[in-house]
């Protein structure tokens, strides 16, 4: 999506346990094998007491407070998740809404799996070039990979899971300024790689029919051997190439313009971005350091490109004039790359 102007982003903000299984635990424990922590290349995985929602309620008051924004200010409220949100049928993001106190904006929920969180800052840049009245769309994302539905070490192939919340705030550029400024977003997707997280198995009527715990190792075993791994290499490439190009050429910058100084990846295992993101990101993005925040918390379900703003922002390290590209994907599978750079 080619913005019409560019938008502020404000109080970027995760709301990170403090609480961490290691992997040197997990290998003591037996929750890990050694040749899969290896390629993981994670030294911990966040873990969380408390529900995803609870989180994002702690998240979002964080960033509210850092921009300076009343929640009756807020003109829409979108929540992002990938995992169970605590209770079977439900509106996480009608929860999150109340215990903030925004009541004249509507909740929505985007369920884009990993991808989520970039998908809900698109479609808040949507809604505020639609209604400028909105003024402030508040990002929330959060996810608890709690056992025993789900297992955060063995689940998936090539990733391991961290629990956290996210938030954010997009708005128009004012005389405020903003901590961050979007000057593109760009999606790409491959529908057809869907069956990678379906494999052979047959449509249930409830959750976890197949197995005791969510098993993404299962139903890509199912894939490769029916397709091998060349359409998803192939889909992943050319996907990443038109999105990182698509905001480069939105926001004016050529591939080896000074101003991109970073390209941050999403928080996937070790082996996964060396095999499937680091040669596709060089071939189109140039000699922008690579930035890789991820090592400690593991991946944030729906909340990495968020996180990864609010280390952005948190930590120095745009100065102003510089950019960034944040790179991201999910199941489906679906790709996205922000564009932000610092006044």
């Amino acid at each position: 999506m080619k913005l019409p102007a560019p938008l502020g982003i404000s109080g970027p903000t995760a709301w990170v346990p403090t609480a961490l299984h290691t992997a040197a635990d997990a290998l003591s424990q037996g929750q890990v094998e050694e040749d899969a922590a290896a390629d993981l290349g994670y030294t911990s995985l966040a873990v969380a007491e408390l529900a995803a929602p609870e989180m994002a309620v702690l998240a979002a008051r964080s960033c509210l407070a850092a921009a300076g924004v009343e929640a009756a200010d807020v003109g829409i409220s979108l929540h992002a998740w990938m995992h169970y949100q605590g209770h079977d049928l439900w509106s996480a993001p009608h929860y999150i809404a109340n215990e903030l106190g925004i009541h004249d904006a509507a909740p929505v929920g985007v369920q884009q799996l990993c991808n989520g969180g970039a998908a809900a800052i698109e479609l808040a840049a949507a809604q505020l070039f639609l209604e400028p009245s909105r003024r402030h769309a508040l990002v929330t994302t959060a996810d608890r990979f709690a056992a025993p539905g789900f297992d955060r070490w063995r689940s998936d192939y090539g990733i391991g899971y961290g629990d956290g919340a996210t938030a954010l705030l997009l708005h128009p550029l004012g005389d405020d300024g903003a901590d961050l400024v979007l000057r593109a977003v760009n999606t790409k997707a491959a529908a057809e790689l869907e069956r990678m997280h379906r494999g052979d198995d047959d449509f249930s009527p409830a959750a976890r029919w197949h197995s005791p715990h969510i098993d993404m190792r299962r139903t890509k075993k199912a894939f490769l051997q029916a397709h091998g791994i060349a359409p998803f290499a192939a889909a992943g490439r050319e996907r990443m190439h038109d999105v990182i190009r698509a905001s480069l050429e939105d926001a004016g910058l050529g591939k080896n313009d000074a101003s991109l100084r970073y390209v941050v990846l999403p928080r996937l295992g070790r082996k996964t971005l060396e095999q499937a993101y680091l040669p596709a990101i060089a071939e189109v993005a140039g000699s922008a350091e690579i930035l890789d925040l991820g090592r400690s918390t593991g991946h944030l379900g729906a909340g990495d490109p968020a996180a990864n703003l609010a280390e952005l922002h948190g930590s120095g390290l745009l100065r102003s004039g510089e950019h960034a590209l944040v790179i991201n994907a999910g199941a489906g599978f679906t790709w996205s790359c922000l564009l932000v750079g610092k006044e």
